[in-house]
């Protein structure tokens, strides 16, 4: 089992930045694939990017390729997303989660993943 606490969600506006953590608990973080989703009221839950549990490989939605940046250090169980030049549609409850399997390809899918946050709320204003 791990668990996990996103933080850094917050207001900003268009064209800003933010950069969401995702703090894992247990020895067996670093061999977990992640990945962050989001979810906008009314929509469904979505990919947004991902990482192997190496940091050598990772995956992104071709919505925020070129402005999101997910990044990850395993010594201190955490996981990044880097959000630049964000957008209204970008507004959403962002959610990390945990791929326990961890193989050679970082998963898209909801269904690949094990373990989730409890979400932080990102809201960027127009």
């Amino acid at each position: 089992q791990v668990q996990l606490v996103e933080s850094g969600g917050g207001l900003v506006q268009h064209g800003g930045s933010l950069r969401l953590s995702c703090a894992g608990s247990g020895r067996t973080f670093s061999s977990y694939s992640m990945g962050w989703f989001r979810q906008a009221p009314g929509k469904e839950r979505e990919f947004v990017a991902a990482i192997r549990w190496s940091g050598d490989r990772t995956r992104y939605a071709d919505s925020v390729k070129g402005r999101f940046t997910i990044s990850r250090d395993n010594a201190k169980n955490t996981v990044y997303l880097q959000m630049n030049s964000l957008k209204p549609e970008d507004t959403a409850v962002y959610y990390c989660a945990a791929d326990r399997l961890g193989g050679p390809v970082v998963s898209a899918s909801i269904t690949g993943y094990d373990y989730w946050g409890q979400g932080t709320q990102v809201t960027v204003s127009s």
